[in-house]
């Protein structure tokens, strides 16, 4: 913080507007009294210049293309972590001893089940329902079974809560997609890494044996590492904005994968293969290229470039050396894998995507490693909720102890018509 100020002069008003500076990161302007000192509002369609709360969760360079979880640069913590020590960190705020991640990885573990009652509302839907509609109804659902941890001003129950969620989430995922497919669910094997767990749930059969392939689970593990947090987008300002209000947490959570299922959130690796589908094959990559250069053309390609990055987003580094060993390692063979890899080759050398930084993104090749294990493409937003859950339930404990918090309530630029008379129906 600072003692700095802005003076704010003009339509007869004159105010002093504080400067907060971060430990890192672009000062912000104080206007939580600008209202009361000059009777207006400031607009930001999108929140895009305002910052809706303080943090010391994530930080994010566009420019630099950098991330950092709890100070900790995204690729050491993906050279040298895991998930669950990730997962730790993110929630409180250090990363784990031994004895420590120890307990922390038994605690959640033994969260994984669900409450038998639940496989019945399965049955309520229909198989052909996309399994991000199935997420939003069964973890809302979750706070009529878990009444000990509601209490959202108990800081054991909260956290009891952030436990079950991060521990049933690849629980209620693997069930969605079994259901889907007409398979029997597989319960959780606490024997195995979240990772493994969660390959095992989705791909076992109870007539076969299945031994989850290390690099694979490798893969796994890093996918939900990279896309356990990402300061305070769409589906995580929704979740504490639904916080705010007092909600429980599975209800907010709820919330979170709700914003998440929209295709400029979440479904943007489903949309980037969705647009491989589209191109179809090797030969037919430059004419789509040159679509994607004409301005006057609607085509976009999906999976490069990003709104916060404005240089290469640093988690696509690390999953592209893991799409390679993936690839590698399954020997897939796959026209539109291949078409992924040209146009991936082409978009690192063309000056038309280099001198725009359009470089490939974290989606892009996450969408090539999900499809090449297996995952349908409907499946692809629903492991981004098992991997952001973490993200949002921190976001959402820091914000229900944080004491200068109120319930979210944005303003608005009226252009509606004004106060006009009722007139009765028989006279219109």
């Amino acid at each position: 913080m600072s003692d700095k100020t802005m003076k704010l002069t003009g339509q007869g008003v004159d105010v002093d507007l504080p400067i907060l500076s971060g430990t890192v990161g672009p000062d912000v302007i104080d206007i939580r009294k600008l209202y009361a000192q000059s009777g207006m509002f400031t607009y930001d369609p999108g929140f895009t210049s305002t910052a809706s709360c303080d943090s010391s969760i994530t930080y994010i360079d566009g420019d630099l293309g950098e991330l950092q979880y709890r100070g900790y640069p995204i690729e050491q913590l993906a050279e040298h972590s895991d998930f669950m020590e990730v997962c730790y960190l993110l929630l409180k705020g250090e990363l784990p001893n031994k004895e420590e991640k120890a307990k922390f990885i038994n605690d959640v573990t033994y969260h994984t089940m669900l409450h038998e009652q639940i496989n019945h509302f399965f049955n309520g839907f229909r198989r052909d329902a996309h399994p991000m509609s199935i997420m939003c109804g069964v973890v809302g659902a979750l706070a009529s079974f878990y009444h000990d941890s509601l209490d959202i001003s108990d800081e054991h129950q909260r956290l009891v809560a952030s436990y079950r969620l991060i521990a049933k989430m690849p629980t209620i995922a693997a069930m969605a997609y079994k259901y889907s497919v007409g398979q029997p669910f597989v319960y959780p094997d606490n024997n195995l890494s979240y990772s493994a767990n969660f390959l095992k749930m989705m791909f076992s059969v109870p007539c076969e044996e299945y031994k989850v392939n290390p690099v694979l689970e490798k893969a796994m593990d890093l996918i939900f590492m990279l896309h356990a947090d990402h300061e305070q987008n769409a589906s995580t300002s929704t979740v504490r904005l639904a916080g705010s209000s007092g909600a429980n947490p599975f209800a907010c959570i709820a919330s979170g994968i709700a914003c998440l299922w929209g295709p400029a959130h979440g479904g943007a690796n489903e949309a980037c293969l969705k647009m491989l589908q589209e191109i179809g094959s090797v030969d037919r990559i430059q004419e789509y290229i040159g679509k994607a250069k004409d301005k006057e053309d609607p085509f976009r390609l999906m999976g490069f470039g990003h709104r916060v990055y404005k240089n290469f987003d640093p988690r696509a580094k690390v999953m592209r050396e893991t799409a390679h060993k993936v690839l590698a390692e399954l020997g897939v063979q796959d026209p539109l894998l291949d078409v992924a890899m040209e146009l991936e080759k082409i978009a690192l050398e063309d000056p038309y995507f280099v001198e725009k930084r359009l470089y490939p993104n974290v989606d892009f090749y996450s969408g090539i490693i999900l499809k090449a294990m297996g995952f349908p493409t409907e499946m692809f937003t629903v492991l981004f909720a098992v991997s952001r859950t973490v993200g949002w339930v921190s976001q959402w404990n820091e914000m229900i102890a944080d004491p200068i918090q109120k319930i979210g309530r944005p303003r608005q630029l009226f252009l509606g018509e004004t106060q006009r008379d009722f007139v009765k129906i028989e006279d219109r």
